[in-house]
């Protein structure tokens, strides 16, 4: 755990690495998120707000206050941002059609923004930015467009989610932290 000054006890974060699964115990055996943290967490009814999946990285809060899960999962209330690397190369037109958005599973998905960072080989790094988050909501918004050069779809290959509205990621990988009564007050005022 890393020290926080006054810290508020409602709200705290993990950094989440690949390999782990965001729910309290799983029939099949893999690593849970509550491997990371101590007993008392799973103990006391800590629960995360929101998901990423087991191939996914990065920002995850826990609380133990329900309003406050509600307010920051519910569509439309707090922006959520990622770095992800695509396999093949993102286009404009791909960028347009992720802010338009696209049909999946009869949901439509898209993003708020699609920022390029890098390119490496057949990659592609983007900042990603969404107010929800459906199942899979950025591999399956990839996912549904062609790679111009090859007609394969795009696959995110990786996926790390770096903020939650006010609040960015600041601790290693598998390591958790209270955030301060400050940062959880910027953080809800800001909704």
């Amino acid at each position: 755990m890393s020290t926080t000054t006054n810290p508020s006890k409602t709200l705290l974060v993990l950094n989440k690495p690949k390999g782990y699964i965001v729910t309290r115990s799983d029939e099949l055996g893999r690593k849970t998120v509550y491997n990371l943290l101590p007993d008392w967490v799973f103990d006391d009814g800590w629960m995360p707000i929101g998901r990423l999946d087991l191939e996914s990285k990065g920002l995850l809060l826990f609380t133990t206050h329900g309003k406050i899960g509600n307010v920051l999962t519910t569509p439309g209330n707090c922006m959520k941002v990622y770095e992800i690397w695509v396999r093949g190369h993102v286009t404009e037109e791909h960028i347009a059609t992720a802010l338009k958005g696209v049909e999946s599973r009869s949901e439509i998905l898209k993003a708020l923004i699609v920022e390029p960072i890098g390119r490496g080989g057949a990659k592609t790094k983007l900042k990603v930015v969404i107010d929800e988050g459906k199942n899979r909501h950025i591999r399956r918004l990839f996912g549904a467009m062609k790679d111009p050069k090859f007609g394969t779809p795009l696959k995110v290959l990786e996926l790390k989610r770096i903020s939650i509205g006010s609040f960015k990621l600041d601790i290693e990988s598998g390591k958790w932290r209270y955030l301060s009564v400050e940062e959880e007050r910027i953080l809800l005022h800001n909704l």
